[in-house]
C-alpha cells in the first residue's frame, strides 16, 4: 500500500508566522511507533521553526518545543492536529 496523504497544508498566521502540517498513513509503522501514521507538523516564526512534532527513523514520536526534545504520545491523527494546534496557540510569539 503507497503512503495515504490525510493532510498536506501551509497555513499563513501573519506576516512572521507559519504552519506546515503533513500526515500520511502509511502501510507499516516507522521505526520506533506504534501506529500507521507518518507526520511532521511545525510551526516557524521568523525563519524559525519553534515548534515541531515528528516520528523521525529511529527516533519515534516526539515534539520539539524550541530547542528542547520531548517525547509524544500519538493518539488518533485528529489529536495529533489538535495538539499541536493548542502548543502552537499558547506559543509565546503568537500571543
Amino acid at each position: 500500500m503507497k503512503a495515504q496523504r490525510l493532510l498536506d497544508e501551509r497555513v499563513l498566521l501573519g506576516e512572521a508566522a507559519l504552519a506546515e502540517l503533513r500526515v500520511s498513513r502509511v502501510s507499516a509503522p516507522v521505526s520506533d511507533s506504534l501506529h500507521d501514521l507518518k507526520y511532521s507538523l511545525a510551526l516557524i516564526v521568523s525563519g524559525v521553526c519553534v515548534l515541531r512534532y515528528d516520528n523521525e527513523t529511529g527516533k519515534g514520536d516526539h515534539k520539539h518545543i524550541g530547542a528542547i526534545d520531548r517525547p509524544y504520545r500519538v493518539t488518533t491523527a485528529a489529536a495529533l492536529v489538535a495538539d499541536f494546534w493548542h502548543d502552537a496557540d499558547h506559543w509565546k510569539g503568537l500571543k
